[in-house]
């Protein structure tokens, strides 16, 4: 199988909730300040916030899936600008941190293909990741926390 990319959310998107103050359905940002060994996974960068950096959390009108299976998520973005992910075939350490997440293939129509949905700690994603990617139907995958549900990356096979 090709290579997989996990795709953060768009640097003007970032940009947009960090200069406006707002996240996608008007609601003010909530500012709060990472704790050690609690996650904040910013959805810019991919990595999990340093205890003390100030951290954004809002609500982000995910691009796709689009139509029955579209939904909003809470998310959180570095207050202060950080760098866009970008490597191929490397996991999002946002997702390999956390315990419990939930892969969740779509198809061209972005309609779920539920079953090539996988539930399992982040560190063991890869597996059912490019289980789901090799699958023909597949176009894209979203990894979100399992239990709360709140969405992680967006993953595509790479160019």
């Amino acid at each position: 199988m090709k290579a997989f990319r996990c795709i953060p959310m768009k640097t003007e998107t970032a940009e947009r909730f960090r200069c406006s103050g707002h996240d996608d359905f008007g609601n003010a940002l909530h500012r709060v300040v990472a704790e050690p060994h609690k996650g904040f996974p910013c959805r810019h960068c991919l990595r999990l916030a340093e205890s003390g950096e100030t951290m954004l959390l809002g609500s982000y009108a995910l691009p796709q899936p689009r139509g029955i299976y579209w939904t909003p998520s809470p998310i959180f973005l570095h207050a202060d600008a950080c760098p866009h992910f970008a490597a191929d075939d490397t996991l999002a350490p946002t997702v390999a941190a956390n315990p419990l997440v939930s892969v969740r293939a779509y198809d061209a129509e972005d309609f779920c293909l539920y079953d090539l949905g996988h539930v399992c700690a982040g560190a063991e994603v890869e597996g059912p990741l490019r289980r789901a990617l090799a699958d023909p139907r597949s176009v894209f995958v979203n990894i979100h926390t399992a239990k709360p549900g709140c969405w992680l990356a967006r993953v595509e096979r790479a160019a």
